[in-house]
């Protein structure tokens, strides 16, 4: 067994999965779901068989103890009930060079525009700096049509690194693909006693 600690913010904390999260998981993960229109629209939504071999494989994780170390996905939930609300995401780009990308998912619109993506996406980077010392940089990948997606990755102090024009297509029109970069040292200068 090794338990992540979990990650505690103002309003919301980061940790491992529970079999109670896996309800409302799946639910949020059904391919009618509004939040697709943001994360990666051109893949469009799992079919409901994938969705339940990720739900099955999750679940036998959840069972057998059998994290990931450094972990690629962990809840964010609600601090006061401990209830999720989403997860964060850990991916490589270029594992020669420890490049890594960063994000989250909210699920439910009702818990967005609150900075309550802002925290997890903050607690979260902060947390892997200081659990990852090979990383020197953490990138966000997303599109110019996620406006909040790229609203946060400002906050926070990813800067825009690249852009692709026109090399998306979303719902018959064309937007650019972002990417935004933080360096371990642009990090620690802007959160010195940490995020």
């Amino acid at each position: 067994m090794n338990q992540m600690d979990e990650i505690i913010g103002c309003r919301i904390r980061l940790r491992d999965w529970t079999l109670e999260d896996l309800p409302a998981y799946q639910h949020w993960l059904q391919p009618d779901q509004e939040w697709y229109r943001h994360d990666g629209p051109w893949w469009g939504p799992p079919k409901v068989e994938t969705i339940a071999a990720w739900i099955e494989k999750k679940r036998k994780a959840i069972l057998d103890e059998d994290w990931l170390v450094p972990r690629k996905q962990v809840v964010i939930a609600n601090l006061a009930t401990n209830r999720f609300i989403g997860s964060t995401h850990l991916n490589w780009k270029l594992k020669e060079t420890h490049r890594r990308n960063v994000g989250i998912d909210i699920y439910d619109p009702r818990n967005r525009g609150k900075g309550l993506g802002s925290e997890a996406l903050g607690l979260w980077t902060d947390h892997l700096f200081a659990s990852l010392p090979e990383i020197v940089r953490l990138g966000i990948g997303t599109w110019s049509g996620n406006v909040r997606m790229v609203g946060l990755a400002r906050k926070l102090g990813f800067l825009e690194e690249a852009r692709c024009r026109r090399a998306v297509i979303v719902e018959g029109e064309y937007y650019d693909s972002m990417g935004y970069g933080v360096l371990r040292e642009e990090w620690k200068d802007r959160y010195p006693n940490g995020f």
